[in-house]
């Protein structure tokens, strides 16, 4: 399966991960990902062989709350990944970030912490 079909690369030296919106990509991260659940979200997690950036797609489904709601999910979502990419490489990797209810409500710095913790769990293997 070729990923990298329709997808523009990051300018030179910029660490933007390229984003997953396909449903065909979503699946294939369901059907062949690692899953860790934490507190904070649930991180779907797949290692490509080669080394370049991070594919990262968010879900948050109608449970979480209405449209506004599940914005600002993504939004705070997008932000765990763009604070955590700044500081560890995140190269050759596919995540899925799924939104949870306590998403929303809780504290930006144990959201950060969840994405973290959930990485290590994912990255043991």
């Amino acid at each position: 399966m070729d990923w990298s079909e329709g997808q523009e690369q990051p300018a030179a030296g910029a660490h933007a991960s390229l984003r997953l919106k396909k449903r065909k990509e979503f699946l294939f991260m369901a059907a062949n990902g690692r899953k860790a659940p934490v507190s904070g979200l649930v991180l779907q997690f797949f290692r490509r062989p080669d080394s370049d950036p991070a594919r990262v797609g968010f879900t948050v489904t109608k449970k979480v709350g209405n449209a506004v709601v599940r914005n600002r999910v993504r939004r705070r979502l997008r932000e765990v990944v763009r604070r955590v990419e700044a500081d560890t490489p995140l190269n050759g990797l596919d995540l899925v970030l799924i939104g949870r209810g306590a998403t929303r409500e809780r504290p930006f710095d144990a959201l950060v912490a969840d994405f973290r913790k959930a990485l290590k769990l994912c990255m043991r293997d």
